[in-house]
C-alpha cells in the first residue's frame, strides 16, 4: 500500500511516499480502507522527533482516519463489513490502509462526506474528553477556548455552544476573532492586541469563566489563573507556550481552582471506547441536525503531505487540514 512514512526527524520535507505492507488488525480491531486522513499538530511533533510513538504502534503519522471497513473483528462492536467509519487511531493514518480499535471507530454522520468525516475524531474526542469528562463543564458555565481557530479550537467552540454554553475565544488576529464568532463565540479576543484576562473579566462582570481549555501554558497558566471563577478549572492539553510557568498558589488554595493535564495518545482503549459512547449519543446527532458542521480548511492529495503540514506549522488555517487518500 502507499504511505507517508517520515525518514527521519526535521522539516516537512522529511515526509516522504513509500510503500508498506497492508497492516493486518488484530483482535479487537478492524482493517478500514482510508478515504482520507486528518492532519493534527501531534502529526507536526511526531515528525520532529518530540512526540515518540507509543509502544506497538505504527511508526507511519496519522491519528485520525475515515473509510471503510474491509476485515477484522468488526462485529464485535455493531460494525459489519462495509461500513462508512471513522476512527481514532494510534498511528498510520496517513496510508491507504489502517487498523483502528473497533470501539474506537464511529459511524460517519448522515450528511457528511468521509474527507469531512476524517476531520473529527482526534479533536472530538479530545475536546470531549478535556472539557466535559475531566473539566467537567456544567450547565450555565461558561468557557474560554485558547487557540479558536484550531482543529482543537473550532471543535470546542462548536460544540460548547451547541450544548448551550457562553464560551470566549483567542485568536491571533482580528479576522480569526471573527471567525470565531461565526463559529458560534460570543467574543473572540485577539490575544496580540488585547489583555485576554482583562477581557473575559469584563465580559463576566468580574467573575471570571469556569472552564479554560488552554494548549498554550507557559505564562498564560499564572493570567488564566486570574481570569477563572472560584472552583474554576484549566484544562491543559499541550504546550505551545512553553512547560514552566510561575503561579500563585494561593489563589489555587484559596479559589479552589483546579489545572489538569492530558494526553489522548497513551490512553488505553477502553477510556477511548467511553468517549466515543458519549460522542455517539450526544455529539453525532448535533451533526445529522445540521447543528455541527465539519470545518476544513484545505486539503491535499496524500503524496503532498509534506506541503500540507508546512500549511499546519504556518499557523494561518482556520480549522482542519485534510489528506485526501481516494
Amino acid at each position: 500500500m502507499r504511505a507517508i512514512e517520515i525518514t527521519q526527524p526535521g522539516a516537512p520535507s522529511v515526509l516522504q511516499l513509500c510503500e508498506r505492507p497492508t497492516p493486518v488488525p488484530k483482535a479487537g480491531e478492524v482493517l478500514i480502507k482510508v478515504h482520507a486522513a486528518g492532519i493534527n499538530r501531534p502529526d507536526v511533533l511526531q515528525r520532529l522527533g518530540k512526540y515518540p510513538v507509543p509502544p506497538g504502534a505504527s511508526d507511519l503519522p496519522g491519528l485520525e482516519v475515515a473509510g471503510e471497513i474491509v476485515d477484522g473483528d468488526y462485529a464485535a462492536a455493531g460494525f459489519s463489513k462495509g461500513d462508512m467509519v471513522c476512527a481514532l487511531v494510534q498511528g498510520g493514518g496517513y496510508a491507504e490502509y489502517c487498523t483502528a480499535p473497533a470501539e474506537q471507530c464511529l459511524p460517519i454522520p448522515k450528511g457528511l462526506s468521509p474527507l469531512e468525516a476524517a476531520s473529527l475524531p482526534e479533536t472530538f474526542f479530545t475536546v470531549w474528553s478535556n472539557i466535559f469528562d475531566r473539566a467537567q463543564l456544567k450547565d450555565g458555565e461558561t468557557l474560554l477556548v485558547q487557540g479558536g481557530t484550531s482543529g482543537i479550537g473550532v471543535t470546542a467552540i462548536q460544540l460548547a455552544v451547541a450544548l448551550g454554553h457562553r464560551v470566549f475565544a483567542t485568536a491571533g488576529s482580528d479576522d480569526k476573532c471573527r471567525a470565531c464568532e461565526q463559529l458560534g463565540a460570543e467574543r473572540g479576543i485577539n490575544y496580540r492586541t488585547e489583555d485576554f484576562a482583562a477581557v473575559v473579566k469584563e465580559l463576566t462582570a468580574g467573575k471570571g469563566v469556569d472552564v479554560i481549555l488552554d494548549m498554550v501554558a507557559g505564562d498564560y497558566i499564572p493570567r488564566e489563573i486570574d481570569c477563572l471563577a472560584d472552583d474554576g478549572r484549566i484544562a491543559l492539553i499541550a504546550l505551545l507556550g512553553g512547560a514552566k510557568a510561575e503561579i500563585d498558589l494561593g489563589q489555587v488554595l484559596r479559589r479552589r481552582l483546579h489545572i489538569s493535564g492530558s494526553t489522548l495518545r497513551p490512553r488505553p482503549v477502553a477510556f477511548k471506547a467511553a468517549i466515543a459512547r458519549s460522542l455517539r449519543e450526544r455529539a453525532w446527532p448535533l451533526f445529522e441536525a445540521g447543528t455541527l458542521k465539519p470545518v476544513i480548511f484545505k486539503t491535499f492529495p496524500l503524496a503532498q503531505a509534506a506541503e500540507a503540514h508546512a500549511l499546519m506549522e504556518s499557523s494561518t488555517h482556520v480549522g482542519k487540514i485534510v489528506l485526501e487518500v481516494i
